[in-house]
């Protein structure tokens, strides 16, 4: 059995600055972080636009919040919201303070760009690898400190709460989370991992999907492993579709064409090399992702195409690649010179928006657990997530989180007695390419079913469909012996289930 004081799950931008926090506050305190591949793969290595922050004169916290609100729907936290936007100068500073480099223009003064959604140039960005950056700063942090250690290819199973000790455990009543139980998908050992404290800080759930920008590690472990130990999951049909994915049918994830680039000034054509944004939003280009990809949706369904374009010919060659120089050679690696061609671009899954829910300290209804990021329903996000905020989200989280673990910390002890993990009479399963069918079958049934067009009739297909692959799965998960590959299925299924359930609950979403 390992023991630690704070159990961090996940090495992406939530978890990474988490356990930086909370090592440098509880200096004599173990702090143990999982990372379910490689520490530097995560959704947060992805991320090409940059991160939100009211940094000029000319802008404003109260327009930064308004904008918040309306890509959200109005269905946000507005108090949430007000203290993330409020907090994001701090925590930019921090980030700089440890090693992220932004651009900067010609003046020595932070490159700000625009996105969709804002009203103003706000976003700080590092070309369009801003994650990357963002990754790889922090692991430096990491590495530098001593009371924190790292297990990579260890996959999180379960956590150890009170149901492990023969107590019932329900939504309402009081639960406590003890560690957790992990794979090492080297040795096929599972560790039972005692601690403290611990913080999901996971990613989302974007696998569900069959057309995708995030890797095919962001199965939604995270959510389904809260869910399962009962702690709340809301607002999981808030699923956000970034409206341009490069058109590569049959790759998988897709790549992204970062918001900034419409931004940037890039047109959004039909086949026909029509505008045909304004016709939704008067604000074109520069809406929301919601409403352009449902836009560009509503535009593919009315003409039988497969895709639209992204048309940066009208723009500055050289100033285009300085900005996006992995976007511009992407194009270029499959015969797009973007100075002649459009990208040809569809909807794809993106982001997230519900999940576990926390309340503004990052704590979950189960005691002692946390979490953080896009695994959570913070209330920042709302219906839909403001290009650019998800980064802020995890950092001012993250903060308040450690600053919540002062009292709380000091008070807690390990939990004695941990059983160890059962599976005995489990047997190695006869066909493992059951798993890569049954994992495709359940993202074509959510891309035809609950990807941006749903109605009664298609939701109500796709539960009855999950239905059997629940079953099926749980009978193979009963019965063989544990791997990444069932596990990893059998969260996507708890994932998609959530998002069914809860949107028949909440009915037809809104156009």
């Amino acid at each position: 059995m390992i023991q630690t004081d704070i159990l961090v799950l996940g090495t992406g931008i939530s978890g990474l600055s988490f356990a930086i926090k909370s090592a440098e506050k509880f200096s004599k305190k173990k702090v143990l972080i999982l990372s379910k591949t490689e520490i530097v793969e995560t959704n947060t290595k992805y991320a090409q636009g940059g991160i939100a922050a009211v940094l000029k004169k000319e802008d404003s916290f109260s327009s930064h919040i308004e904008d918040t609100m309306r890509a959200g729907q109005y269905r946000n936290n507005r108090e949430v919201v007000e203290f993330v936007v409020k907090e994001a100068p701090a925590r930019i500073k921090e980030l700089i303070q440890w090693g992220v480099e932004f651009d900067k223009n010609q003046q020595d003064l932070y490159d700000m760009a625009r996105e969709g959604g804002h009203s103003s140039h706000r976003i700080l960005h590092h070309k369009d690898i801003t994650g990357y950056e963002i990754e790889r700063a922090l692991i430096a942090k990491v590495k530098a400190l001593k009371n924190v250690s790292l297990i990579e290819n260890c996959f999180v199973l379960d956590l150890i709460t009170d149901h492990h000790f023969g107590i019932e455990t329900k939504l309402d009543n009081k639960n406590n989370c003890y560690g957790a139980y992990a794979l090492n998908t080297i040795t096929g050992e599972i560790e039972t991992i005692a601690s403290k404290i611990t913080m999901i800080a996971t990613g989302g759930a974007g696998q569900v999907y069959e057309h995708t920008t995030n890797p095919i590690i962001a199965t939604g472990d995270g959510i389904a492993i809260a869910y399962r130990a009962k702690a709340i999951v809301a607002d999981m049909d808030f699923i956000q579709f970034h409206p341009s994915s490069l058109y590569q049918p049959d790759v998988s994830p897709s790549f992204l064409i970062s918001e900034a680039v419409r931004g940037f000034g890039g047109h959004v054509k039909n086949a026909k090399k029509e505008r045909f944004l304004f016709k939704y939003d008067d604000r074109g280009e520069l809406a929301s992702r919601d409403v352009v990809s449902k836009a560009i949706d509503d535009e593919l369904n009315k003409s039988g195409e497969k895709h639209v374009y992204i048309d940066c010919t009208h723009l500055n060659k050289k100033a285009f690649i300085k900005h996006f120089p992995n976007i511009y050679d992407k194009c270029l690696s499959i015969g797009i010179d973007i100075e002649k061609d459009m990208i040809p671009i569809v909807p794809a899954a993106h982001y997230t928006c519900g999940g576990i829910n926390i309340d503004k300290n990052g704590k979950t209804n189960i005691k002692n657990l946390y979490a953080c990021g896009e695994c959570t329903r913070s209330g920042l996000h709302g219906a839909n997530r403001l290009a650019s905020n998800s980064l802020l989200e995890a950092l001012v989280f993250s903060h308040r989180s450690v600053k919540y673990l002062d009292d709380n910390l000091e008070k807690t002890t390990f939990k004695e007695g941990i059983p160890l993990w059962y599976n005995k009479g489990t047997t190695q399963p006869k066909e493992l390419v059951l798993i890569t069918h049954s994992r495709k079958e359940l993202q074509t049934i959510m891309s035809d079913y609950m990807a941006i067009v749903r109605s009664e009739e298609r939701t109500k297909r796709a539960l009855r469909r999950l239905e059997i692959h629940f079953n099926e799965t749980e009978e193979l998960y009963n019965n063989t012996k544990i791997s990444a590959q069932l596990c990893e299925l059998r969260n996507l299924i708890i994932n998609a289930y959530s998002i069914v359930k809860q949107s028949m609950k909440r009915g037809k979403l809104k156009s």
